[in-house]
């Protein structure tokens, strides 16, 4: 949840800095938040992964 958590707090401050005009601080924050939000999905992906492993070996 910490990667998440930290990927929506980048997204809504280059959402304000968007909104009062600070070009480069806007793009800065949301390549930040992008980086978050796909290293998110892809830890993800492979927790899932690695569970369907896990119980295909149990049963």
């Amino acid at each position: 949840m910490g990667i998440l958590k930290w990927a929506l707090i980048f997204a809504v401050a280059a959402l304000v800095a968007a909104v009062f005009g600070f070009g480069g601080m806007a793009e800065g924050f949301a390549d930040i938040a992008q980086f978050l939000f796909v290293a998110f999905v892809v830890v993800a992906v492979i927790i899932g992964v690695l569970g369907l492993r896990a119980i295909k070996r149990v049963t």
